[in-house]
């Protein structure tokens, strides 16, 4: 496949295509790919809907043993050599692959109004509570901390710099010294975000993905760290007033690819971008759940996926559905944060973002051992 320029610039892998009979070849598709997969990998994130709709309206042919190789014909209205052709073949190619080692990131809020932990590890005059967490979630088993200072919680309003500041600069300079474990400073202020990354953070994990403050995509560049772009309807304060979408897992994609292409335009590199579906921010519980099934179409973009399901509100209204009372505290929803964390692993994630990090790694560590060709979690503690 002729490499683009723009698949250069997201690191986009390859794959095998027959010039002579114009055919598409994808060989060792995964024994747990989900039905369907084939037209959710074409389901390209960088075509128009006009080239999604030829693409869809080609033939499609499997070999009936799900692990040789998957043909896909073109009519002449495709050519083999045509832009779309490759784009074609990026996402099919991005939504089919083995995910990257699945990593945890670790959840530390430093808030007084957290949905999860109501400001249980925020203390205005000593960060030792939210720095002793943190320490221990990294004995837990996870490989990356974030940092947060504002909540982001559904109807949350904004907090000053300031404040926001001297909530979370006191935690990830003491961690700096006390763990090698990377941290990411989890706010949408650029003035926030080199203040942690002065004292230590190596990521951003933006909810508006450098949306609400102009200058976060460009100090992202001109500092050189990771930065998570999340999608979010609108904000924390009216996220959740009758959030509306037409098609809710091609608007995510679209935004996400937006934002992806302003990060390199303005000089990030591509293996330095996650993204975030944004779960529980903007959507309703039908949103939710067709996002989580959808994972892979979100992976033809070709970037790590972060999924954050833990202790989400959604949970609790399954279990209200069902009749269920008992999930009705954040604390109460362990039992649906695993389910729904091993389904980010059969979709493809990259990290989970979590606040139980021990049960969490119990449930991979007993999930690799169930299905030993799925490495999903081989550091040890």
């Amino acid at each position: 496949m002729k490499e683009t320029a723009e698949n250069r610039a997201l690191g986009l892998p390859s794959a095998t295509c027959d010039a002579e009979s114009n055919r598409l070849c994808i060989r060792a598709l995964p024994l747990s790919a989900p039905a369907g997969l084939m037209r959710i990998g074409l389901s390209a994130a960088n075509l128009t809907e006009a080239e999604r709709a030829l693409i869809h309206s080609l033939t499609h042919v499997q070999s009936s043993d799900p692990r040789a190789e998957l043909l896909v014909d073109f009519d002449d209205s495709l050519s083999h050599g045509s832009e779309l052709f490759e784009r074609a073949v990026a996402a099919w190619a991005n939504a089919t692959a083995e995910a990257p080692q699945l990593k945890i990131m670790g959840v530390v809020n430093v808030t007084p109004d957290s949905f999860s932990d109501g400001g249980k590890y925020h203390s205005p005059s000593d960060p030792r509570k939210a720095v002793d967490h943190a320490l221990q979630l990294v004995s837990e088993g996870c490989e990356l901390l974030d940092i947060g200072g504002e909540s982001t919680r559904p109807g949350a309003d904004r907090v000053d710099v300031q404040e926001e500041l001297q909530r979370v600069i006191p935690v990830i300079a003491a961690l700096s010294n006390e763990t090698s474990c990377p941290i990411s400073i989890d706010t949408q202020k650029a003035e926030v975000a080199a203040a942690a990354i002065d004292a230590g953070a190596s990521m951003v994990n933006d909810v508006s993905a450098g949306l609400a403050d102009a200058e976060m995509i460009p100090l992202i560049a001109q500092r050189g760290v990771n930065i998570c772009l999340m999608h979010m309807r609108g904000t924390p304060r009216d996220m959740q007033e009758e959030p509306f979408y037409r098609d809710v897992v091609r608007e995510v994609m679209d935004h996400l690819r937006d934002r992806s292409h302003a990060c390199l335009k303005e000089g990030i590199e591509g293996h330095k971008i996650l993204i975030d579906p944004g779960i529980g921010f903007g959507k309703t519980l039908e949103h939710n759940l067709e996002l989580l099934r959808s994972l892979p179409s979100l992976r033809s973009l070709g970037l790590p996926l972060l999924l954050g399901v833990s202790r989400k509100s959604f949970i609790a209204q399954l279990s209200a559905k069902a009749g269920v009372e008992a999930a009705s505290a954040p604390t109460e929803r362990l039992g649906g944060t695993i389910a729904a964390q091993l389904s980010c692993v059969h979709g493809g994630a990259s990290w989970l973002r979590v606040h139980d990090v021990a049960a969490t790694r119990q449930s991979l560590l007993v999930h690799s051992a169930l299905f030993p060709d799925e490495a999903l979690i081989p550091r040890s503690s």
